[in-house]
């Protein structure tokens, strides 16, 4: 008799692994690509950095004297 009530209660908690291992799949996988797209944006903070500290530069040097394109 105890036989019988086991084997519900083992198939009940093989299905429960066998869903939490499907969304543990998931959530890995979500993660990677978030992974990714943070260091792609990481990247793309840094080149945009990079071009504001050279056009803050350039900024501070003043104008370039050029002569207007009537002349």
């Amino acid at each position: 008799m105890a036989d019988n009530n086991i084997s519900p209660r083992v198939t009940a908690l093989e299905e429960r692994i066998a869903y939490q291992d499907e969304t543990i799949e998931t959530l890995n996988q979500t993660i990677t690509k978030q992974w990714t797209q943070i260091d792609k944006l990481t990247r793309m903070v840094e080149v945009l950095t990079d071009r504001l500290r050279e056009t803050e530069v350039k900024a501070a040097q003043g104008p370039v004297a050029e002569r207007p394109p009537h002349y």
